[in-house]
C-alpha cells in the first residue's frame, strides 16, 4: 500500500512539472505572439527612446519593456508593479485619451523617496497601451535647490533693504539734528555696500555656475595670484591690525582665468580676516604636491565645529550670523570659491578647530614650472602648509552635501605640527576634514 501510494504521489508530481511547463511555454508563446502583433515598427522605436518604454495588451500583461523600465522597477515579472499605473492604463484603454501620472518610489521600509518618476500613458493601436516613463529625480532636487535659492536671496535682500527704509525714515524725523543725519547717513551707506555685495556676489556666483569651465584661460603665475589676492584683502585687514604674511614661490604656474582664482583667493583670505580677532596674522602659502599646487590660508580665528565645516560651503550658511552682520559677509563667498576651483579642475580642503583657527586650501593642476623645488623651503614664519598625504579619514559635499579626507595637516618641519610662529593647537591632536568640491 505505501508502495503504491509513493508511486501515485509520484505519478502527480510529474504531472505537475508537466503541466508547470506546459504553462510556461503556452505563456511565452502567447507574448511572443502578442509582441509580433505590435504596430510594425513600434518595438525599433521603443529601443531609441531615452524614456524607460512598456507595452500592455489587452489583458494588462507586458508585451514588451526596455532595459531601463526593469532598472526602475516598473516592471514585475509580466506585470506591472505599481498598481496605481495599472488603474491608470486601464482608464486610457476604456476612454481611449492620453494621461500623465507621477510616482514616487521609496526605499523598502522607508518613507524617505528614492526616485521621482513621470509617465505618460497612450492607446498603441487598439488592443495595447504604452507607458514612457521619465526619471525626474534630479530634475526635482535642482528645483528645490532653485527654490531655496529664490527664498535665501528674498530674505538676505530684504534686510538691508529693510533697514535703509528705517534709516530714511529716521534721516528725515532728525533732518534738524545734523549729527544724528550723520550717523544714519553712515548707516545707511554701509547697508547700501552690503546690499551692493550681496547683489554682486549673487551675479558671481550664478556665472561659475553656468559654466563647466572658464571661457578664456591662461597660464598664470601663482605668486601673481597669490600676491593680487593679498593686496586687495588688505585694506580689511589693516583696520583690524591683522597681519597677512604672504610668500609664494615665484616659478609655479597653473591654468585658468586670472580674475576669477584670484578672486577664489581673495575671498578665502577676506574670509580669514573677518573671523579672525584684531592683532593676529593671515598665513598664505603655497606648496607643489604630486603635481599639484596647494594654495593655503591659515588664521587664528574662532575657528568651526565639525557641524560647521560639514556644511561651510553651502549658499547662505554662516557660522556666525551676528559676526557676518557686524562684517557684512553674505555667506556666499565660500560658495564661489568651491564652484571657481571646481571650474578650474581643483578641489577645497578646510580643516578647522572650533576657538583655534581654520586652515583652507585649494588645490589645483600644476600647468608648468620652471623649477620644482618645494614652496615650503621658502614659507614665511606664521604659514601653515597642508599636506594631504597624511590621510586618516574621510568626510565630503558635493553642492550642496560632504564627503572627502581628514587630513592631518603639516608645518615646514614635515613632523605634522605647524611652524614656528603659527598656533600650535591649530594642528596638534587634531583632524583635518577634506571638502571635495
Amino acid at each position: 500500500m505505501a508502495v503504491l501510494t509513493g508511486v501515485v504521489g509520484l505519478g502527480l508530481g510529474i504531472a505537475g512539472i508537466l503541466a508547470f511547463r506546459f504553462s510556461e511555454r503556452s505563456r511565452d508563446a502567447a507574448d511572443l505572439h502578442s509582441e509580433d502583433d505590435l504596430p510594425e515598427g513600434i518595438a525599433e522605436v521603443l529601443a531609441v527612446l531615452p524614456s524607460a518604454a512598456i507595452v500592455i495588451d489587452a489583458g494588462d500583461d507586458v508585451v514588451k519593456a526596455s532595459p531601463a523600465a526593469y532598472t526602475f522597477g516598473l516592471v514585475r515579472g509580466h506585470s506591472l508593479a505599481s498598481p496605481e499605473m495599472l488603474r491608470v492604463v486601464g482608464r486610457v484603454r476604456a476612454r481611449g485619451l492620453i494621461e500623465e501620472i507621477d510616482l514616487e518610489q521609496t526605499r523598502e521600509n522607508s518613507e524617505s523617496v528614492l526616485r521621482y518618476l513621470h509617465a505618460r500613458v497612450a492607446p498603441l493601436g487598439t488592443s495595447f497601451v504604452l507607458v514612457l516613463c521619465d526619471d525626474q529625480t534630479e530634475s526635482k532636487r535642482v528645483d528645490a535647490v532653485r527654490r531655496d535659492f529664490v527664498a535665501n536671496v528674498s530674505h538676505e535682500l530684504k534686510t538691508p533693504i529693510g533697514a535703509m527704509a528705517l534709516l530714511a525714515e529716521a534721516v528725515t524725523d532728525f533732518a534738524d539734528d545734523p549729527a544724528a543725519v550723520e550717523r544714519f547717513g553712515g548707516r545707511m551707506q554701509r547697508e547700501s555696500k552690503r546690499l551692493t555685495q550681496l547683489v554682486q556676489e549673487i551675479i558671481d556666483l550664478s556665472r561659475v555656475q553656468d559654466h563647466a569651465a572658464p571661457a578664456t584661460t591662461e597660464k598664470i603665475s601663482v605668486a601673481e595670484v597669490v600676491d593680487d589676492a593679498a593686496d586687495r584683502a588688505r585694506t580689511g585687514a589693516e583696520g583690524k591690525n591683522i597681519h597677512i604674511e604672504v610668500s609664494p614661490p615665484s616659478d609655479l604656474l597653473i591654468e585658468g582665468n586670472y580674475e576669477l582664482l584670484v578672486n577664489a583667493v581673495r575671498n578665502l583670505i577676506d574670509n580669514a580676516v573677518n573671523y579672525s580677532p584684531e592683532g593676529t596674522r593671515v598665513g598664505v602659502g603655497v606648496d607643489l604636491v604630486d603635481e599639484r599646487i596647494e594654495i593655503a590660508v591659515t588664521d587664528q580665528g574662532i575657528g568651526m565645529s565639525a557641524q560647521d565645516t560639514e556644511r561651510v560651503f553651502e549658499r547662505f550658511y554662516r557660522v556666525d550670523p551676528a559676526r557676518s552682520r557686524i562684517t557684512g559677509g553674505t555667506g556666499l563667498g565660500l560658495s564661489i570659491v568651491k564652484h571657481i576651483i571646481a571650474t578650474h579642475g581643483g578641489e577645497v580642503r578646510v580643516w578647522s578647530r572650533l576657538n583655534k583657527g581654520s586652515t583652507f586650501t585649494i588645490v589645483l593642476p600644476l600647468a608648468g614650472t620652471a623649477n620644482e623645488a618645494s614652496a615650503t623651503d621658502s614659507a614665511p614664519a606664521g604659514v601653515l602648509i597642508e599636506h594631504s598625504a597624511d590621510s586618516t579619514g574621510t568626510a565630503s559635499a558635493d553642492d550642496d552635501e560632504p564627503t572627502g579626507d581628514n587630513d592631518a595637516p603639516a608645518g615646514d618641519n614635515g613632523d605634522g605640527r605647524a611652524t614656528a610662529d603659527a598656533p600650535k593647537d591649530l594642528t596638534e591632536e587634531s583632524e583635518q576634514r577634506k571638502l571635495t568640491t
